[in-house]
């Protein structure tokens, strides 16, 4: 897979078929789309090309608009790479881009620099200042530019629409088994171990503080998570805390703290990986040391059983 910053000059003997949007998360809702992409560019016989965002256009247009990804522009590859992309196109989302009007989007971008033979956008896809665009928008340039169309209906599990939304309003609620199922894979985490308070090891279980790669990254809601790492390559199994450590009171910050099961060794400065695989329960506030001690033993158990099924 190739990633461009810039839209690359593609060759005009060279037919292509793009695809427009931000993907974020890229879930079963946009799997349909993706697929329809593949199929169109027969299996890579024509090239594919995935016209991308960053950062969020909502954080651009809309005023004090904050939003938490579910993918780093890396995740997000990743995954797209899987269902046979071969080419992303990373547009830097400006201010001044935002005023482009959907036409000359058409003409200068996807014109000029891509060559496309064929144009897929989601049901939802909107583009171009004032978000005039759409697929019906497309499709009435299609015949001067000698391209087709093709718009991809939602996805509908027990008839509600699946989305990048509803996924972040999962994992904000703490539905970790509904986020992972719209996203079909385990949400996760990139980060780096930095320094902690020493308070897990102090509890006879060691833990590495994580500090997410992107400081936009969405955080699942506080509690503990039975998850799976990967480090320098190799993989490992343990529980992992999102929370403020109510019962020690000792940081008014949200602080993700993981116990790798069968690894004790100064991870510090490692880039770390997280899956999360399902959720335990709420973070709670324990009137003594040796309660908390009680239950992180409990929350290891819960674990351990759930892998072994799993």
């Amino acid at each position: 897979m190739k990633i461009f910053t810039e839209f690359p000059e593609i060759d005009k003997d060279i037919k292509t078929v793009v695809t427009i949007g931000t993907f974020d998360g890229v879930h079963i809702g946009h799997s349909d789309l993706l697929r329809t992409v593949n199929t169109l560019s027969d299996n890579g016989k024509h090239k594919s090309v995935l016209v991308t965002f960053e950062p969020h256009p909502r954080t651009v247009v809309s005023e004090g608009y904050k939003i938490k990804i579910l993918t780093t522009l890396e995740e997000k590859a990743e995954v797209l790479e899987t269902y046979g992309i071969e080419n992303i196109v990373v547009v830097n989302f400006t201010e001044k881009f935002s005023q482009l009007n959907a036409e000359e989007f058409i003409e200068k971008y996807l014109i000029q620099k891509l060559n496309p033979n064929h144009i897929v956008i989601g049901y939802d896809h909107k583009f171009g200042k004032d978000r005039k665009g759409d697929g019906a928008y497309l499709n009435s340039f299609s015949q001067k530019y000698n391209f087709t169309v093709t718009t991809v209906p939602a996805v509908k599990i027990n008839s509600e629409t699946v989305s990048s939304t509803k996924i972040r309003n999962a994992l904000l609620a703490g539905d970790l088994e509904n986020a992972n199922f719209y996203l079909a894979r385990p949400y996760s985490l990139a980060g780096v171990v930095v320094p902690g308070a020493q308070r897990g090891r102090d509890l006879g279980f060691p833990t590495a503080n994580v500090k997410p790669v992107d400081e936009n990254k969405l955080i699942p809601k506080d509690g503990v998570y039975i998850v799976e790492c990967s480090l320098d390559g190799d993989k490992f199994n343990g529980v992992l805390n999102v929370g403020s450590r109510p019962t020690f009171g000792d940081s008014v910050e949200t602080v993700i703290e993981v116990h790798l099961f069968e690894l004790n060794r100064d991870l510090y400065q490692s880039r770390i990986n997280v899956n999360f695989l399902s959720r335990i329960r709420d973070e709670i506030k324990f009137s003594s040391k040796e309660d908390l001690i009680k239950q992180i033993k409990k929350d290891i158990d819960e674990a351990n059983e759930f892998l072994k099924t799993n």
